[in-house]
């Protein structure tokens, strides 16, 4: 491989679309398509999130946040309540002017209850919470708040999420900050970025050091099936430098199949299980030792059926080529892919020729191609390079011990993440 960059500019709203022509096997290359996520926008829905009514409130009102009569409040603003000991949050309601009831829905700690979607700009809302003690005695506290103006500097962000598409088992969610946020507002918004997993799986956060990028994953692979729901809830969170989050984004995925693929340098092949079984072995070769394979688990983050490698920027001339690829799967920011490479089927299996690419034989390549989806993992070992950070979709590049010292949030014993 000749370099690898991965800061790179991310513009506008962040729906960045790749360049038709790629740069592979040893050259930096734009992302795949960013996926904005469903982008999150009622703020006030029939209905709400509260069971039926409550009993008259025979002890003492409540102190709720935000206070009666504050303005100028985000529009990410949670309500919650200074509570009687023993007593839990029986009911919430929110209303905007105008009689629009907001839908929200109690934090498990049960320390604030979240709107379902963001508050509107300027606008005056009421909140009514009631609490419920050990003896059956009710609480409840009103409080009557107007939200800001909307802000002129905002932070952009993004989601790599298909809604209601299907993924890998190593798919991380992974969210996208433009600038990246300071180390100082990382738990501001990391409590703003919720993870529900069916069946349930713990998992954490965790942010690469520019803060550009956070990913959140579970200790293992997820188990094959798994529903995945998103919601990175970053609009009108206060930010440093006078800036705030962009929108709400939300994502419902499904985890497919267990596919799962194995290259070791040392035999120079690929096993390839499915479901836990062996299916097929895939003679490789890998990169050469002047533009050696990164090892490390990576994930399949784009499939080409059909494109152009183009590396005639690099520095060193030796890398510079311009070559028709078939079935491109992307592994890395910098131009690492699995791909068809006839030219070099007859060392596959004995000898390392690549620019840093994963090749195999046009059968294989077309076979693997079929079968693989987004988020399948794909492991390397025994080669010159270790996979660098953030070069990439790298969560499971790090142990789970690793991992979690990412996080912006203390995270429990076997992990979580915020939730809902």
């Amino acid at each position: 491989m000749a370099r690898f960059t991965r800061a790179g500019a991310v513009v506008g709203a962040l729906t960045l679309v790749a360049s038709l022509a790629l740069t592979g096997c040893g050259d930096e290359q734009k992302k795949p398509e960013f996926v904005g996520g469903a982008e999150s926008s009622a703020s006030a829905a029939p209905g709400t999130s509260e069971p039926a009514a409550p009993a008259e409130p025979s002890g003492p009102p409540l102190t709720l946040s935000p206070a009666d009569g504050t303005k100028n409040k985000p529009v990410s603003t949670e309500i919650s309540a200074k509570l009687p000991d023993g007593a839990k949050v029986s009911a919430v309601t929110l209303t905007a002017a105008g009689g629009g009831a907001v839908t929200g829905t109690l934090r498990t700690d049960g320390s604030a209850w979240v709107p379902s979607a963001p508050l509107k700009y300027g606008t005056r809302y009421t909140a009514t919470v009631t609490a419920t003690g050990p003896g059956g005695t009710s609480s409840q506290g009103t409080s009557s708040f107007t939200t800001m103006a909307k802000p002129r500097s905002t932070v952009g962000s993004g989601l790599y999420l298909f809604d209601d598409k299907s993924y890998g088992v190593a798919m991380p969610v992974v969210t996208e900050f433009h600038p990246g946020i300071p180390k100082k507002d990382r738990a501001a918004v990391q409590k703003r970025m919720f993870v529900r997993t069916d069946p349930p799986q713990p998992g954490a956060w965790h942010w690469v050091d520019n803060g550009t990028q956070a990913y959140y994953r579970a200790p293992e692979y997820w188990k094959p099936g798994t529903t995945i729901t998103v919601r990175i809830a970053l609009a009108g969170v206060p930010l440093s430098n006078g800036r705030y989050g962009d929108v709400d984004r939300k994502a419902t995925a499904k985890i497919g199949r267990s596919f799962v693929m194995k290259v070791d340098n040392a035999t120079k092949k690929m096993s390839v299980y499915e479901n836990g079984a062996l299916v097929r072995t895939v003679p490789v070769s890998l990169g050469k030792k002047s533009t050696p394979s990164s090892s490390g688990t990576m994930v399949v983050m784009e499939k080409k059926e059909s494109t152009v490698f183009d590396t005639r920027d690099d520095p060193d001339p030796a890398n510079r080529y311009v070559t028709e690829i078939d079935f491109a799967q992307r592994l890395t920011w910098g131009g690492e892919y699995i791909h068809a490479a006839p030219w070099s089927e007859h060392v596959q299996g004995r000898q390392n020729v690549s620019h840093g690419c994963v090749n195999v034989s046009m059968a294989n390549a077309r076979w693997l191609f079929e079968k693989t989806r987004i988020g399948d993992p794909i492991t390397v070992k025994g080669t010159e390079r270790k996979l660098a950070a953030g070069n990439g979709w790298t969560a499971w590049s790090l142990s789970w011990s690793q991992f979690v010292k990412g996080s912006a949030l203390p995270v429990p014993e076997g992990g979580s993440g915020p939730a809902l």
